[in-house]
């Protein structure tokens, strides 16, 4: 195996666990805990499973920390490429999104705080500690609002890289720069247009999934052989063999 595929499928292997943890952290507990609009309901469930929470966090911190090594594998993948654009990888993908994320986890800690039943919270009744925990899961929902932006601005790079490199089919470098679309078209309705939130939306999130390609591929193919030399085939996006 050269150099190049085991640098391409190390990305991959983080980047799948970056997805996996994800996906547990922002789907599965949400699903079991949180009861939109109802924060006594939230708050019941909170206190019956904070492992659940628990659980939640960690793997939101795990899956932070897998992507900022699969960001890092990456730079060194296509620093050949084009160093600047692979420098542009980084700060986006890890050095502006990860301390967002990471702070972000506070407002669960809270949650859970909150939660907790320690004498400290004696002051406030029943109602306003299930209010304040409430307010910290909105929150922490609304952090990603924010992080979105840089998921969907490190996939410009990340997408150009990927259609001038040579090594990995140019349409999913494609479909990475019709996911970033997706992320931070997400967030502006989000934001400005919320009154259209549900249909337009489940059009950006559908535009999302345009990053989960490259995901299976890296892991599962790696990359080609790169060109020799940053001549034709580098430049026109062909394979070299």
């Amino acid at each position: 195996m050269n150099e190049t595929r085991r640098t391409a499928r190390q990305a991959g292997l983080l980047y799948f666990l970056t997805l996996v943890l994800g996906l547990v952290g922002l789907i599965y507990v949400p699903s079991k805990l949180f009861v939109p609009g109802d924060a006594a309901a939230t708050v019941d469930h909170i206190r019956a499973s904070p492992s659940l929470l628990r659980l939640g966090i960690a793997s939101e911190l795990v899956s932070q920390i897998a992507l900022i090594g699969a960001v890092l594998v990456l730079y060194r993948l296509f620093k050949p490429v084009d160093e600047s654009k692979a420098r542009q990888l980084v700060v986006l993908g890890a050095l502006v999104s990860a301390p967002i994320l990471f702070v972000n986890l506070l407002n669960e800690f809270a949650a859970l705080a909150l939660t907790s039943g320690a004498g400290f919270l004696s002051a406030f009744d029943r109602r306003q500690l299930d209010a304040l925990a409430y307010l910290f899961v909105k929150l922490h929902g609304r952090g990603y609002d924010v992080a979105e932006v840089f998921w969907g601005l490190w996939l410009f790079p990340f997408g150009l890289l990927v259609i001038r490199s040579g090594f990995i089919p140019r349409v999913l470098g494609i479909l990475l720069l019709v996911a970033g679309v997706g992320y931070v078209g997400d967030c502006a309705v989000t934001l400005l247009l919320p009154q259209i939130e549900d249909v337009a939306g489940k059009a950006m999130r559908f535009l999302e999934q345009g990053e989960v390609p490259i995901i299976f591929w890296l892991l599962i193919w790696g990359a080609r052989t790169p060109p020799v030399t940053g001549g034709s085939a580098s430049a026109t996006g062909l394979p070299s063999g």
